[in-house]
């Protein structure tokens, strides 16, 4: 018996999908963090986002106009930047900063490049990496939260005994990872008292809060809980993969566990990475950001290889660097490197016998 088979020139295709397919989905799957927001910080969080969006869909249009290209803003790439800006942003801010924020990532973040595709950088990140440096006081102050950040560490603090007068001030701090920052870079009580206060930041209640929103922050990276949802969802819909985001987490989990404390290796309480993955813009990053298709590699081990590097610099910035967050910057740096990275992990050609 002959088996027959139907041959069909190349490129084969294993499923019937598209750029406007991935990109609404992955708008579809930010949508739990932005009802989270709304939830957390009012319909503020709302506005902001709108104008977010619309201020990319119209630079892109207004852009590929400019070009006498095709005009692609149906296609949802635009939609997903306005609202990863918006994401990066918090409540208190003026209604022009996600604007600017917007028209930048996608003027010289996407379309001085050619537009999708061509991009050697995220275009969110780099909006907000240009916010950050314009306007650093409106993007790193101003919080806003349901309530007083310091009750979250209130039982944790009230259970100290002995503090000095002056840790008040020492952890007065307007998000997690600003406290942390503020008690490693202090010298006001001392690397002990210091070391005492962060193990007890890093407790169950404070890694609950963390989890489901209820700490200062910005609108997207708020509740840890709302963005796995939406990462859930794309790893079932094979938009992304394992690779990125778990070498990643874990390159900071594992890092933050051996250099977290204040006095020396292995002196944070195991918590304490815990309390890294779920502050900040870590889980945002991990599973929206660094797994973007354009600006990642392509190869396997090239994947793992970039969520490494993105841990260990997020690492570094967070615990020697003078900025208490290190996200972006990480990403950012490792989106130049994908073409070296891409360039040595190519799989061996079937065939091919090495020299």
């Amino acid at each position: 018996m002959i088996d027959i088979y139907a041959v069909s020139a190349s490129p084969h295709l294993k499923q019937r999908i598209s750029v406007p397919s991935v990109m609404w989905q992955v708008a579809l799957a930010l949508m739990p963090a932005l009802l989270a927001g709304i939830f957390f910080f009012g319909m503020q969080s709302l506005y902001l986002t709108i104008y977010a969006v619309a201020a990319a869909v119209i630079t892109e249009a207004a852009i590929q106009k400019l070009r006498k290209v095709p005009i692609t803003i149906t296609d949802g790439s635009a939609v997903v930047t306005g609202i990863l800006i918006a994401f990066n942003i918090n409540t208190s801010s003026p209604w022009w900063l996600p604007v600017i924020g917007s028209v930048f990532a996608i003027a010289i973040g996407k379309q001085i490049f050619g537009g999708l595709g061509y991009n050697i950088f995220n275009p969110a990140l780099l909006g907000r990496a240009f916010l950050v440096a314009s306007w650093p006081t409106l993007m790193t102050s101003g919080w806003k939260a349901t309530s007083p950040l310091s009750n979250i560490f209130e039982s944790s603090i009230n259970g100290l005994k002995n503090l000095p007068s002056n840790v008040p001030e020492v952890i007065t701090s307007a998000t997690p990872l600003g406290v942390a920052k503020a008690l490693r870079d202090t010298t006001q009580i001392g690397s002990d008292m210091a070391e005492t206060v962060m193990n007890s930041l890093s407790n169950s209640d404070t890694i609950q809060n963390l989890f489901w929103g209820n700490v200062g922050g910005v609108i997207g990276e708020v509740s840890a809980a709302a963005l796995l949802i939406g990462a859930a969802y794309l790893a079932y819909k094979h938009i992304i993969e394992w690779r990125i985001p778990i070498s990643y987490i874990g390159t900071v989990f594992i890092l933050t566990y051996i250099f977290g404390g204040i006095n020396g290796l292995f002196s944070a309480s195991i918590l304490l990475p815990v309390f890294h993955i779920f502050s900040g813009g870590l889980i945002l990053g991990a599973f929206f950001m660094a797994t973007d298709m354009v600006t990642s590699p392509v190869t396997k081990r090239g994947r793992i290889i970039f969520g490494m590097g993105c841990g260990i610099l997020t690492v570094v910035i967070r615990l020697v660097g003078g900025y208490p967050e290190g996200v972006s910057y990480s990403i950012l740096l490792m989106n130049i490197t994908v073409p070296l990275i891409d360039r040595y992990t190519l799989p061996k050609i079937f065939g091919e016998v090495r020299a």
